[in-house]
């Protein structure tokens, strides 16, 4: 596959630049879950250490975001740390990055706006914690995550831990397949939920290494399909929150979501937020685990995407 020249609106780190002019493999990360996803310092600490097991992968990390009004893909230290500490930093979506950029403004990348950019600066995997969707409720609210549009628009292959499982996860499966984007579990039946391993919703496919998922994406993307590839990777078992009682706690959550009246793209960080506090702690430390785990999957993909060429 030859691979496409980046869009010349985007800035490079030198080291992606290089590793994608040389075919060599290349992993995009997300920044919401620096800004938004998890408190300072552990979210600037997750983010670095992450970077080191994609390195350690063999691979060359990306992180995304928008700096001064410019996409950059491939983020140096002092603005991971800028990312992570500055409480200001917007949520940025697809439908965010021309006002983002006409403005010059920083913004942190969401799951479909680091796909959209990604796929812009043609890299084909993508490591991030967990999927947007179908929001509880989402029948009359119509709430239902930019990222599944995205995923049915842009050759990305997505790693995740599943759907956030604060969301409606078989709907958004429902979604996915009227969309017509794979949806493939790694060594899993079960479609993870996030926090825990098991949603109770089956996977449509199941594959059991890395190479595997690498041929079912060259392929779909040599067939001409114009979609990306969920790839849901279950958390850890050592890791893994108990459904029973990750489920009580984001039915607390949502309750006080629904007290305070938050909405739209407000109520994701609030839930997660309010999840932390909830669990005591130990929902944060299942993220960060989750997070890593999809960092040494995704590099593993990756590093078999350029072996493919």
């Amino acid at each position: 596959m030859t691979t496409p020249e980046p869009h010349p609106l985007l800035a490079l780190a030198p080291e992606v630049r290089d590793a994608l002019a040389e075919g060599l493999p290349v992993v995009a990360l997300e920044s919401t879950i620096i800004s938004h996803g998890m408190p300072y310092p552990q979210n600037v600490a997750m983010a670095r250490r992450v970077e080191a097991i994609v390195r350690a992968g063999g691979a060359v990390p990306a992180t995304i975001a928008v700096i001064a009004g410019r996409p950059t893909v491939g983020l140096a230290d002092d603005e991971l740390e800028l990312l992570g500490s500055d409480g200001q930093i917007p949520k940025v979506s697809v439908r965010d990055l021309g006002y983002v950029v006409s403005t010059g403004s920083h913004g942190a990348t969401t799951v479909a706006s680091t796909m959209r950019i990604a796929g812009l600066a043609g890299i084909e995997l993508f490591v991030t914690g967990g999927l947007g969707g179908v929001h509880q409720g989402a029948e009359s609210s119509m709430d239902v995550s930019a990222d599944l549009t995205e995923l049915s628009r842009t050759r990305v292959a997505v790693v995740s831990a599943g759907v956030k499982s604060i969301l409606d996860i078989g709907r958004t499966l429902e979604v996915l397949e009227t969309l017509g984007v794979p949806v493939v579990g790694l060594g899993t039946d079960d479609f993870p939920s996030f926090f825990s391993r098991s949603s109770g919703v089956p996977v449509p496919m199941r594959l059991e290494r890395p190479e595997e998922v690498a041929r079912m994406a060259r392929a779909t993307w040599d067939l001409g399909l114009p979609s990306g590839i969920a790839v849901a990777n279950p958390v850890p078992v050592e890791d893994e929150l108990p459904r029973e009682e990750i489920d009580e706690v984001i039915a607390r959550a949502l309750a006080d979501a629904d007290r305070a009246g938050v909405r739209g793209k407000d109520i994701t960080p609030y839930l997660l937020g309010r999840v932390v506090e909830l669990s005591g702690g130990r929902s944060l430390a299942t993220n960060i685990a989750l997070v890593e785990h999809n960092a040494r999957v995704g590099a593993a993909i990756a590093v078999a995407l350029a072996a493919l060429g």
